[in-house]
């Protein structure tokens, strides 16, 4: 099958094209165009732009605690509800959502190692997309108590490639470093360099411990971090220290916006997105996503049950759940509303736009709502319109708090993403933080991952309807789509190699210190395809040192 994508406006930042090209598709790959070649089927993509399928790096579709989420507020917002299904979709719905604005590719952010079968299990329901997973690590008693002991970084390096490995994630997350476990022993306030109370590690350590150990096990992603102190007036300064205790090697930082607040001001409430987009500048190592936040209804849900408990106050509906997991790491869920005209909420939209328009590099920052903590995914093109269309987010700002709005920088700001830029920002640059090869793309021998939008004035109603979705060279959406369920979907996971002689002795710490058996927490390729649903795509990791 050979299909040719006419006369589109293409743009592939990868690639480095950005004009008027035919595309070429043979079967699931993009073909390299050669003379005398005869389509089988042709797209008209007149007035259109082409761009690879969109990568979203930070998504909550799959674990627990989503299903503690549908649990809670069942009797508020029923599941089969349009109200419920906007923030927080049924897995069966989810990758319909996704291939509605041309995503192709979503990966989950908290995976804990003893619930990994369960997440993958509901990212396979997602029908239609491939999926991956973060190990959420750095709450776990084992790792705290090697750290605290001062264990060799190299048997550090063994024990997060192991659990990367056997829990077929690609990356690994720490959320609140330390602080979920120092909640367990009644700690209420915790710093980055704060000692934890029972193993005397602090946060600072345990970035640093994780981020050598990321790097030096070859993974691509660098460690993803959920900061100290997320949604607390000041905590810039844990932001910055967090930065700082990476010594210089790859950090990401995952939703920003909670974690760049100032303390000025009459509500002692302020913006810090200028001094995080400045130490950005002077810190090439450190990326970020930005989680915005979006007004409406949604929940939150969160390992960080330190920060979860302070928040459940404000619940709407005035109801929350926290859990512990396993000992492992732990579990908030608290519904919430977002409303324009509350001066903190106002100012938390305005920051998260504060910081897309001022890191000028948009392969460093990166597209997210922190899904569905700072608003569902389903509002990625009336963001992409904010970003684009400058006159309309001055209409948009006019209509929020207006000491809020007078307290933010943006309507000074006259930035407007171009296309390429969203294109980087959205399928490049996600697939080079990650090492996906052959995604996020549109060179020869790429997967067919192709998104084709009609241009309109209205850039949020031309992000929502793409006139055509394909998948592995199947068209999904627009005229002829077949059935998505057909269409192969994958997990994106690591092989990180390890020394096989130190893994009984971290097993046999596990067991102590553990609910389980640290070999139960192995998930085969063969259960993943034949049990979970899922084929697992595995990309290597090349050991380093540094």
């Amino acid at each position: 099958m050979l299909m040719r994508v006419n006369g589109g406006h293409v743009i592939d930042p990868a690639s480095g094209i950005d004009g008027v090209h035919d595309l070429w598709i043979r079967d699931q790959s993009i073909a390299k165009p050669t003379a005398n070649l005869t389509a089988d089927q042709t797209i008209d993509a007149t007035d259109c732009i082409v761009l690879a399928g969109a990568i979203d790096m930070h998504t909550h579709i799959g674990g627990g605690k989503l299903t503690l989420a549908r649990l809670l507020l069942q009797d508020q917002f029923p599941r089969e509800s349009a109200r419920m299904s906007e923030f927080l979709p049924a897995a069966s719905l989810v990758g319909n959502r996704y291939l509605d604005m041309g995503y192709t590719t979503c990966f989950e952010p908290a995976v804990i190692p003893c619930n990994a079968r369960s997440a993958h299990a509901e990212m396979a329901d997602a029908v239609g997309i491939d999926t991956g997973g973060y190990c959420l690590l750095g709450n776990d008693d084992v790792l705290l108590k090697l750290l605290a002991e001062d264990a060799p970084q190299a048997i550090i390096n063994d024990y997060v490639a192991w659990m990367v490995t056997a829990t077929q994630c690609i990356a690994v997350k720490v959320v609140n470093p330390g602080g979920i476990s120092a909640f367990k022993f009644n700690t209420r306030e915790f710093d980055v360099n704060t000692p934890h109370p029972q193993y005397g590690v602090t946060p600072s350590t345990i970035i640093r411990r994780l981020c050598r150990a990321v790097h030096e096990i070859g993974l691509a992603h660098p460690l993803h971090v959920h900061c100290s102190n997320l949604g607390v007036p000041g905590n810039i300064a844990s932001t910055l220290a967090t930065i700082e205790a990476a010594d210089g090697l790859p950090i990401h930082l995952t939703h920003a916006q909670f974690h760049s607040y100032g303390d000025s001001g009459p509500y002692k409430m302020s913006s810090a997105a200028e001094q995080l987009a400045r130490v950005l500048q002077t810190h090439p190592n450190v990326t970020i996503d930005v989680g915005q936040v979006m007004f409406g209804q949604t929940v939150t849900i969160s390992a960080d049950s330190m920060h979860q408990y302070d928040n459940h106050r404000y619940a709407k509906p005035r109801k929350s759940v926290l859990v512990d997991v396993e000992c492992e790491a732990g579990c908030g869920v608290v519904p919430f509303r977002y409303r324009r005209k509350q001066y903190v909420h106002s100012l938390q939209w305005a920051i998260g736009l504060e910081l897309f328009l001022m890191v000028d590099d948009p392969s460093r920052v990166f597209l997210t709502t922190d899904h569905p903590n700072g608003g569902p995914f389903t509002t990625y093109p009336h963001l992409i319109r904010l970003l684009c269309d400058r006159s309309y987010r001055e209409t948009a700002l006019a209509e929020i708090e207006p000491e809020a709005a007078a307290a933010s920088q943006l309507a000074g700001m006259s930035r407007q993403y171009s296309f390429a830029e969203i294109a980087t920002m959205t399928r490049s640059a996600p697939a080079a933080i990650l090492g996906l090869k052959g995604v996020g793309n549109l060179a020869p021998g790429s997967q067919a991952d192709v998104v084709i939008y009609r241009k309109q004035e209205n850039i949020e109603r031309m992000f929502a309807e793409p006139t055509y979705v394909i998948r592995r060279g199947q068209i999904v959406r627009g005229e002829g789509a077949c059935d998505v369920a057909t269409v192969p979907t994958i997990t994106h996971t690591v092989n990180a190699s390890f020394d096989p002689n130190t893994i009984p002795m971290l097993a046999q710490r596990y067991a102590e210190q553990g609910t389980m058996a640290m070999n139960r927490l192995r998930i085969s390729d063969d259960e993943m395809q034949s049990t979970l649903g899922t084929t697992p795509h595995r990309h290597l990791a090349v050991r380093g040192t540094i």
